[in-house]
C-alpha cells in the first residue's frame, strides 16, 4: 500500500458509444467490442497511444463466462500499453460510477497517477445457457475414465434438458423484476401515471435539444453506423405517453409503462481520471474533480423499496460534505423509472421520512427541476446497466467545465437494493 496527503482527482473527460436499444444496431456485438471501441476513443481523444495508465476499471452486468478478464482484454485491445493493468468490477447499475470512485481513491492516496472507469453491457449477447441436469451430464461425462463411464451420464438425457434459461433480471430473494418491486414503490410513495409520464416527456425533450445544441457531438463517438442514441424519441408528447399501457401491473391501478421506464439497452462508456500534475504534465485541461463518493444499501426485503438505497446515499454524502441541496448547480439523477427517481425526491421532502430514516432534523428539501437532468436522462437516453454511471460522470463534468465553476451531483440506484452517489465540483 502506498499513501499520501491526499490529491484531488481531476475529470480529464469522457466518452461513450450512442447506446442502442437491445437487439437493434449491437444486435451482434459484444460487450468487448464496444468497450474496446471506447476505449480506442479515449486512446485517440487524449493522446495516449502506447502509454501505461496505472490502473482501468470497469465492468459488466449480463456477463458472459467468456469475459472473465474482460477489462483486461479490453485493455490489451486499445492501444495503451501492454503493461496497463486492469481489473473487472460489478455494482449493478452502478458499476462505472463505483469503478470512477475506486480509481479516484487511488489517484487520491498517490498510488496511481491516471486511470480509466468506464462499463459496457449487452441484453443483445446475453449469455445462455442450459439447466444443471445438463451440465451435470456433460460434467459427468468429461469426469468418466473409460468409454462406458463417459456414455453412462447421457442415457439420462431428456428433451427438457434442450430447455434454455435466459438470464433474468428479477431479484433472487423476491423472485420480483425491477420494474415490479418500483411498481410497488410508486404506490407505496403515491407516485402518480401523470407525475412519471412528465418526467419521462422531459427527458427526452432535453435530450433532443442537447443533442440539437452539440452538446454530445464530443461525448459520443459513431459505431457500428450509429451516431445517436436510438433510444431518443423526438417526437414524443404528453399525450403520446398517456396512451401507452402499463406493462409491470396491468390492472387499473398501474402506472408504470414502456415510456416512464427504461428500456434494455447496449452501450459502453468510459472516463479519464488522473491527478493534477499528470494532467499538466500531458497539457490536458480539468473538466472537474471527483470529491465525494458513498455506497448505501437497503433491506429490500422486508423495509424499503428496491431503488431507494440513493436516499440514504446521497444524505449520508451530504454530511460528509457538510452540504445541502441548496449548495448545488446540478443534478444528474439515474431514471431507471420515472418512478423511482420521483419517489427519491419524495423521500428527500418528506419530514418524516428524513427524520425516521435519515436521523435529520429537517427534510434535505426539494430539487430545482431546472436543475435536475437538463441533458435529458436515462429514460430518454437508455440504460445500459454498467456503462451509465461514466456516462452520468462524463456529462456532468463537462457541464461543470462549460459554466466555468459549481458543483453537481450523481446519483444511480442498482439492483440488490443498493445506490451509489458521488459529488463533482469545478
Amino acid at each position: 500500500m502506498h499513501y499520501e496527503a491526499p490529491r484531488r482527482v481531476a475529470i480529464i473527460g469522457g466518452l461513450r458509444i450512442p447506446f442502442c436499444r437491445s437487439h437493434t444496431a449491437y444486435a451482434r456485438c459484444s460487450n468487448q467490442d464496444m468497450m474496446t471501441a471506447v476505449l480506442r476513443g479515449l486512446v485517440d481523444r487524449f493522446a495516449l497511444k502506447g502509454v501505461a495508465l496505472g490502473d482501468v476499471s470497469l465492468g459488466a452486468v449480463i456477463k458472459h463466462s467468456r469475459d472473465w478478464n474482460l477489462a483486461r482484454e479490453s485493455v490489451l485491445g486499445s492501444g495503451l500499453a501492454p503493461e496497463t493493468p486492469a481489473f473487472d468490477l460489478q455494482r449493478a447499475c452502478g458499476t462505472s460510477l463505483e469503478a470512477a470512485i475506486q480509481i479516484g481513491n487511488k489517484i487520491a492516496l498517490g498510488q496511481i497517477d491516471a486511470g480509466i472507469a468506464a462499463g459496457t453491457d449487452s441484453i443483445s449477447d446475453a449469455p445462455i445457457v442450459y439447466p444443471d441436469e445438463y451440465r451435470q451430464i456433460l460434467l459427468g461425462s468429461f469426469r468418466g475414465r473409460s468409454p462406458g463411464a463417459r456414455i453412462k451420464p447421457w442415457l439420462g438425457l431428456r428433451p427438457r434438458h434442450f430447455k434454455p434459461e435466459l438470464p433474468g433480471v428479477t431479484e433472487p430473494r423476491t423472485g420480483l423484476s425491477m420494474g415490479q418491486s418500483t411498481e410497488l414503490t410508486a404506490k407505496q410513495w403515491d407516485i402518480t401515471r401523470e407525475a412519471q409520464d412528465e418526467l419521462a416527456y422531459e427527458s427526452h425533450r432535453r435530450a433532443a435539444a442537447a443533442y440539437d445544441e452539440g452538446f454530445y457531438a464530443d461525448l459520443i463517438m459513431p459505431f457500428e453506423d450509429v451516431s445517436e442514441d436510438n433510444n431518443l424519441r423526438r417526437d414524443t408528447t404528453r399525450e403520446k405517453l398517456a396512451t401507452l399501457k402499463p406493462v409491470f401491473d396491468r390492472s387499473p391501478k398501474g402506472t408504470m409503462t414502456a415510456g416512464n421506464s427504461t428500456p434494455l439497452t447496449d452501450g459502453a462508456a468510459g472516463v479519464l481520471l488522473a491527478s493534477e500534475d499528470w494532467a499538466a504534465a500531458r497539457n490536458l485541461p480539468v473538466q472537474a474533480y471527483l470529491r465525494y463518493g458513498k455506497v448505501a444499501a437497503v433491506d429490500f426485503v422486508s423495509e424499503e423499496g428496491l431503488l431507494m438505497a440513493p436516499a440514504y446515499g446521497v444524505s449520508a454524502m451530504l454530511r460528509d460534505a457538510g452540504l445541502g441541496f441548496g449548495d448545488f448547480d446540478l443534478f444528474e439523477i439515474h431514471e431507471a423509472f420515472a418512478a423511482q427517481t420521483l419517489a427519491t425526491m419524495k423521500a428527500w421532502e418528506s419530514a418524516q421520512f428524513c427524520a425516521g430514516k435519515l436521523q435529520r432534523d429537517a427534510p434535505l428539501g426539494p430539487i430545482d427541476r431546472d436543475k435536475l437532468n437538463i441533458k435529458g436522462g436515462s429514460l430518454a437516453i437508455g440504460h445500459p446497466f454498467a456503462a451509465t454511471g461514466a456516462r452520468l460522470v462524463a456529462s456532468l463534468a463537462k457541464m461543470l467545465d462549460e459554466r466555468g465553476s459549481g458543483r453537481g451531483l450523481i446519483s444511480v440506484c442498482t439492483a440488490g437494493g443498493m445506490g451509489v452517489t458521488a459529488i463533482l465540483e469545478k
